[in-house]
Order: structure tokens, then C-alpha cells, then sequence
């Protein structure tokens, strides 16, 4: 297969995640694309180098072994360097393809090369469990102070209610679908995240230039946090932590100080009185580090 003949590339990150991402690359592989494709497996510093064992079952992926944990920007970044489609399909380790993905694949390749202003798609994701349980239909914009906003369709049942085209203000990271062109012009995923909030802050440079669209006749099956743990203390240190850069590098004026205020403040004393209450020790310790580390990095960061 000549590289320039490639459509999509599929990008996934690999964590201590082997039988995730296995499952993943089976819904892979097992389709009878009719289009040229790759895969693109990139190990994210596992305890042990879990692509060679990767590489064994499934022989036609590339990529390789990092020796450290670049974090989910990172890790994807590395990807995009080596992928050579023309368009690039981020997947998380977790997500499952449908059976009938290459009828989805061809709807979204189409929807993109006929319209110009498409900076990329995210596909309707469906919870394994319970069976048909939407987690994202889109989602509304960010709150300017909170940094927080819903997503379209959360814990709804799918019954075809959320099955129109829609533009959305940011991707649902889990799952983006994004033309070479476009990482191109706009560069990868900002890397000073590691975990949380790189894909939004990724979006709001792609709409700079382009718009982003919730697909719904593409799907994908999603297992979330099987990396990183429900509610783990990382997963609130890096929450607390990106809300706060996030804030800061994408809100400007009045409104960047007062979010910061808000956030660390008002947001906070909820937070902790909440972690407090449930004697959440390992949480509480990780959202005062998480505070910490964010107005360390907006002290040093360089315009």
C-alpha cells in the first residue's frame, strides 16, 4: 500500500491498557475496509513495552514504545507524526468500532471533503453498558467563569432523538475524527495538559479557522476512565489543575481574572467542603496540588 494512498489514520494511545486497546484494534481489523487504511498504536510508557506484544497479535500496526509517559496530547502527538492518512482518526484505548463502521467512515470522509469549513467530527458515543446508553450527542458551550458545560444527550437512551447534524463548540475526546489538512494548518494537541482539557483547548484553535460538527451516523462504543479510575484522586488533580490553565489561556480581559477568582475560590471551597464531608483525604490533597501546579504553570508560562 503506497502511504499517499492512505484515507484514514487510526491513532490510539496505549496505557498499562494491552487488553482495551486489543479489543479495540479486533473492531479494527476485522472490517473489510474497502478504502486503504493504517493504525497507529502508540505506548504511552506502560510498566512494560505492551507494543511488541501488541505488534505480535496484530501485525499490520505501527508505532511503537515510549519510554515515558508523554500524557494524552503526547501520546497522540507521536502519532501524528507517523501517520500518513489523509484523514486522522483519534481513538481512545477504550472505545469499541461498530460492525458496520465502514458505511459511518465513508459518511464522515464524504461529509468532510464536501464542505471546506470542516475542522472535524465527533461521532455519537454509546456506554457498552447499559446497552444503548448515549454519553455524548454534543455538547453546549463552556461557562465563560466555571469552565464547565453539559454534554447533549448524557445518560439519555438512544431512540434516534439526537440523530441530527449540529455544529458543536469543542470534541468529545474519547473519539475525533480531523482531515490531515487541518493538523496541518493548526498544529497537534497542546501538550502542557497531559490529561484534561487538551482536546477543548485543541478545539478552540481549530474554530479559529474551521467549525466542528457532532456526526450522528457514526458511532462508537465507549468505556470510560478504564485508564485513569471514576473520580480518582488523578483524575481530580488533573481536572483541578487544566480547568485553571484553560481559564487562563482561553479567556481574556475581566474575564480571565474573574474565572480564576471564581474558580479558585468559589469552585474550590465547594469542592474541598464536598471531599471534606466524605473524608476524601487522597482527593482533597490532590485538588490543593492540583491548584498549586496550575498557578505554578501560569507564573512561568511565556506568551
Amino acid at each position: 500500500m503506497e502511504e499517499k494512498s492512505i484515507k484514514i489514520s487510526f491513532i490510539t494511545v496505549n496505557f498499562n491498557g494491552i487488553q482495551h486497546t486489543a479489543n479495540l484494534l479486533e473492531t479494527i481489523f476485522k472490517q473489510a475496509f474497502e478504502f486503504p487504511f493504517e493504525v497507529i498504536v502508540i505506548d504511552n510508557g506502560s510498566t512494560q513495552n505492551e507494543y511488541d506484544a501488541l505488534k505480535t497479535m496484530f501485525p499490520k500496526i505501527k508505532g511503537g514504545y515510549q519510554t515515558q509517559n508523554l500524557g494524552f496530547a503526547g501520546g497522540n502527538n507521536v502519532g501524528i507524526n507517523l501517520a500518513k492518512g489523509k484523514y486522522f482518526y483519534f481513538l481512545n484505548n477504550d472505545t469499541l468500532l461498530p460492525a458496520n463502521a465502514e458505511k459511518h467512515l465513508k459518511a464522515m470522509m464524504a461529509f468532510c471533503a464536501d464542505r471546506p469549513e470542516v475542522g472535524g467530527l465527533s461521532p455519537k458515543l454509546i456506554y457498552k453498558e447499559p446497552e444503548g446508553l448515549i454519553q455524548f450527542a454534543g455538547s453546549t458551550p463552556l461557562s465563560r467563569l466555571s469552565i464547565r458545560n453539559k454534554q447533549i444527550g448524557y445518560k439519555i437512551y438512544d431512540q434516534g432523538q439526537f440523530d441530527q447534524i449540529r455544529e458543536i463548540p469543542y470534541f468529545h475526546g474519547a473519539a475525533m475524527f480531523v482531515p490531515k489538512a487541518v493538523v496541518d494548518e493548526v498544529g497537534g494537541l497542546p501538550s502542557h495538559y497531559f490529561l484534561y482539557y487538551e482536546e477543548l483547548d485543541w478545539s478552540c484553535s481549530i474554530t479559529k479557522y474551521y467549525k466542528l460538527f457532532y456526526f450522528p451516523e457514526a458511532s462508537i462504543v465507549h468505556l470510560e476512565s478504564v485508564s485513569t479510575g471514576i473520580d480518582s484522586p488523578f483524575k481530580t488533580f488533573y481536572l483541578t489543575r487544566n480547568r485553571l490553565i484553560f481559564a487562563y489561556r482561553q479567556r481574556k480581559g475581566i474575564v480571565r481574572w474573574l474565572a480564576l477568582i471564581y474558580l479558585t475560590f468559589v469552585v474550590s471551597i465547594k469542592s474541598l467542603s464536598g471531599y471534606i464531608i466524605k473524608a476524601q483525604n487522597e482527593h482533597i490533597k490532590s485538588y490543593l496540588k492540583g491548584l498549586f501546579s496550575a498557578y505554578i504553570w501560569i507564573l512561568n508560562f511565556k506568551r
